[in-house]
């Protein structure tokens, strides 16, 4: 897959018409919103995908390898774990070929270089002072989420790397870590209530409201397996003639919840700075997604 071929099939604008996605309120989601294209930029801008072609390395390979790289260099069915909601037979095979091609330290200095290289190509006119007053206020944070790494493998592989010298490094580098924290409990909160990889992405899109299997199906799951998934879910009373019962809104809103209270005590010491920080990684986010730097789609944004 090219860079086009990337734009082509993940950055294109949505189709007109649909309606708006459901999205989560709160202080904890709305900062998680507003950072997504600014923390994901290091897979979707153009200069970080060609650091990847450099190594020789796709789109697929390099987030996949790029992602799990700050972890060491773990067995396969480590990163399937640590990612949960795609499918194994994918993770393993992209991996396995990825760590065929380059190494760990040429994939991690090619992830940082790109990202960095890619906020410089699309905010580089933005004041270092605010990026680096934004980024004392998020080290506030990812120093708590530091702290104690326990069930959250994607952290503590960050927490191990050195912080990058470039502001726009630092200020990525933060956001990915509150990102994969994030992502780590919310993991950790589908788990506990009982749901497997697969459905962890078809309760979401009930949820968020996609179309049936859009979300999903990206992750590589098979037809077969997402039946059988949404059939348990029936059995268990979560779902019903193709939605949400009740008893499933009830439970994936819990599975929020507890999200967002592990965030919030994360984010306690940034005060009522919050809101404004929010607004301004919404703004530089904005222009990071009307460069063509990270996917347009609503639905996207919400459910990384």
């Amino acid at each position: 897959m090219d860079y086009d071929e990337l734009s082509a099939a993940f950055l294109a604008e949505p189709a007109a018409g649909r309606p708006a996605p459901r999205i989560p309120t709160g202080a904890a989601r709305s900062l998680r919103d507003a950072a997504e294209p600014l923390a994901t930029i290091g897979f979707w801008g153009k200069p970080a995908y060609a650091a990847m072609e450099a190594l020789g390395l796709e789109f697929l390979t390099g987030y996949v390898w790029g992602r799990s790289a700050p972890m060491g260099e773990p067995s396969a069915p480590v990163v399937v774990a640590a990612f949960g909601v795609f499918e194994p037979g994918l993770v393993t095979s992209l991996y396995d070929q990825a760590r065929g091609i380059a190494s760990r330290e040429d994939v991690l200095a090619a992830r940082e270089r790109g990202a960095v290289e890619s906020l410089h190509e699309v905010l580089g006119d933005v004041p270092t002072s605010e990026v680096e007053t934004a980024v004392a206020q998020l080290r506030l944070a990812t120093d708590v989420a530091v702290a104690d790494v326990a069930g959250r493998p994607l952290v503590a592989g960050l927490a191990s790397l050195p912080w990058p010298a470039d502001p726009w490094g630092q200020l990525w580098h933060a956001l990915n870590i509150l990102r994969e924290y994030r992502g780590d409990t919310h993991q950790a909160a589908n788990v506990a209530a009982g749901l497997t990889g697969v459905q962890m992405n078809l309760v979401t899109e009930y949820w968020i409201g996609w179309e049936p299997r859009a979300y999903a199906g990206t992750r590589a799951w098979s037809p077969e397996v997402m039946d059988a998934a949404d059939a348990d879910l029936r059995e268990r009373g979560w779902l019903a003639d193709g939605e949400l019962t009740a008893t499933g809104r009830a439970e994936r809103d819990r599975i929020e919840q507890v999200t967002d209270e592990a965030m919030a005590r994360v984010l306690a010491p940034i005060g009522d700075d919050v809101g404004a920080l929010t607004e301004q990684l919404d703004g530089w986010s904005n222009r990071v997604v009307a460069a063509g730097a990270a996917p347009s789609d609503p639905y996207k944004r919400v459910s990384g």
